[in-house]
């Protein structure tokens, strides 16, 4: 992890701020955009980044959009031949063919949510395009952040997408062509915040986010506030969190009450325990569904992106975060994820465990279970 100086990092909360951003940059393109996203929704907000993406095709902007087969399935038969009439060119990484298959490879999906406009701007963050109100769902949006970037950290920025684009294109066409960058990035102080862009594959980069994580819990004095959507870390994850509130570390963990993944939030459950005996405070947002993934180490070190804290994330798929040492962007960041706390979220205790009906202890442990012989048939075990 690189920590480079000089960048302009602004946060951005949940799609109301997260959009309108996005589309001015995409507005404001004149010669490459690069997007990469695990969901493109044929929904309200879909087709409006599409259409923005379309208005800058039209005037000769080249477009570059990467989708994952599986998160975006439905966008491949909706959106997609629109776009790619329009002038878009469209990858989809690892399109389901097989949708019943078992074999390991459906598992490592493209989870980043990253979009690069002219080498001189860059969103890292959680957000899919896809609207923050769920359909039929309550009057509250889908919590959640990104990052709006400018300054040096735009040439690792870059370059990831540019790769990721060439390595996808190559595999898709079985022919190596020239796919030169046609706007190198603009990497000029732009602030003064200190900054690394981390990635996680399947090759050079297998544990940069995890390792990010576990060095800065082991590293911290004070305080530690981690948003996870999805939360299903390995021993040595749970160790190290132990470990930090044995000495002393308040730890304050922020995860789903409002779930879409049932199974999962119930395996989560069963963890429960084992941070509640330790004094780790625990969380669960109601007020809308949380597919934040973000958390902040005493007061300067954070850290926001695509990467929730469990095996998918983790182990299998192509994640992107940024990691900031900044005592203001802490700051900015710790006041949301507490107004949130106090706004939407419910504590729990080790007795209101203990007053569970046995039949959701037991679905928790069963799904935990099950959760785990899933990571065990797909070939993931050892620390995890």
């Amino acid at each position: 992890m690189r920590f480079l100086a000089g960048n302009a990092v602004a946060l951005l909360e949940n799609g109301e701020q997260y959009f309108p951003a996005l589309e001015s940059a995409i507005d404001r393109a004149r010669c490459e955009i690069f997007l990469q996203s695990y969901i493109f929704e044929n929904d309200r907000i879909g087709r409006r980044i599409a259409a923005a993406l379309c208005r800058a095709a039209g005037r000769g902007v080249v477009v570059r959009l990467m989708v994952d087969g599986f998160g975006a399935r439905s966008f491949v038969a909706g959106l997609m031949p629109e776009l790619a009439a329009a002038g878009v060119q469209v990858l989809v990484y690892r399109r389901e063919l097989r949708p019943l298959s078992l074999r390991r490879h459906r598992l490592r999906r493209l989870h980043r949510k990253l979009v690069v406009v002219d080498g001189r701007e860059a969103f890292v963050g959680g957000i899919n395009i896809v609207d923050d109100f769920e359909p039929g769902g309550g009057p509250h949006p889908r919590y959640d952040y990104a990052v709006h970037v400018q300054g040096p950290l735009l040439e690792p920025i870059v370059a990831s997408a540019h790769r990721l684009w060439r390595l996808v294109a190559w595999a898709s066409f079985r022919r190596r062509e020239a796919l030169p960058l046609l706007a190198p990035p603009y990497g000029a102080p732009a602030g003064t915040i200190r900054a690394a862009f981390v990635l996680r594959d399947n090759l050079r980069y297998r544990r940069a986010i995890e390792d990010a994580y576990l060095e800065a819990i082991a590293g911290a004095e004070k305080e530690i506030v981690i948003a996870n959507a999805y939360f299903f870390p390995g021993r040595r994850f749970r160790q190290t969190l132990a470990e930090a509130a044995a000495r002393g570390v308040r730890i304050t963990l922020l995860l789903q009450g409002v779930s879409d993944h049932p199974m999962q939030a119930y395996a989560t459950r069963a963890l429960y325990p084992f941070f509640l005996e330790r004094g780790i405070r625990l969380f669960e947002y109601h007020r809308s569904h949380l597919h934040a993934k973000v958390a902040v180490v005493d007061g300067h070190w954070a850290t926001v992106g695509s990467s929730n804290i469990d095996p998918f994330s983790l182990l299998m798929a192509r994640e992107a975060n940024v990691v900031v040492d900044d005592v203001a962007f802490a700051s900015a960041l710790h006041a949301s994820l507490e107004a949130a706390i106090r706004s939407g979220a419910r504590e729990l205790n080790a007795a209101d465990w203990r007053r569970q009906p046995i039949l959701r202890r037991a679905l928790s442990w069963l799904s935990y279970q099950l959760l785990r012989l899933g990571i065990g048939i797909a070939g993931y075990r050892g620390r995890h």
